[in-house]
């Protein structure tokens, strides 16, 4: 099945990519691997969440705010590529989850973004990761993530 078509049938909308809020790039390729530069959770341009994981948001929040960077990321690609059938797999995932003192359970956050990916592209959305703590992030955003991805094709 399509990926797009998998998205559909999900109830998932790609958004508009995201522009860079610094001096970076939303991803950049070298050979046949792109680098999606770190997303947040904004949904229409607006932060669904702010605040610390195990304080001003609980687990099922923060899970949900870790699907939306996901969800950033995959339209990145899709402004990247043009066509997520490119994507021959997703080879790491970073998270980042803004941690209130003594919460201990970034990697349970951070599944909301690798289910997804497996949930969307099975064997190929397996990934190697790391789900770290934060003290803080950009405009107390709860969750920011980065991903490594593999393509088939040359979009250079």
């Amino acid at each position: 099945m399509k990926v797009e078509q998998k998205l559909k049938e999900m109830g998932i909308e790609l958004p508009v990519p995201p522009k860079p809020a610094g001096a970076y790039m939303p991803c950049r390729k070298t050979g046949n691997l792109i680098y999606i530069s770190g997303q947040g959770c904004r949904v229409d341009g607006e932060l669904k969440y702010q605040g610390k994981v195990g304080k001003d948001l609980d687990l099922e929040e923060g899970y949900d705010a870790a699907k939306i960077c996901c969800i950033n990321a995959l339209s990145i690609l899709k402004g990247e590529l043009d066509d997520l059938d490119k994507i021959s797999k997703i080879i790491n995932v970073h998270g980042y989850v803004n941690s209130a003192s003594g919460f201990t359970d970034q990697p349970s956050i951070v599944n909301g973004a690798s289910e997804l990916l497996i949930e969307i592209f099975g064997d190929k959305g397996r990934h190697s990761r790391c789900a770290l703590a934060s003290c803080e992030l950009p405009n107390n955003i709860p969750v920011e993530l980065e991903m490594i991805v593999e393509v088939v094709d040359s979009c250079d």
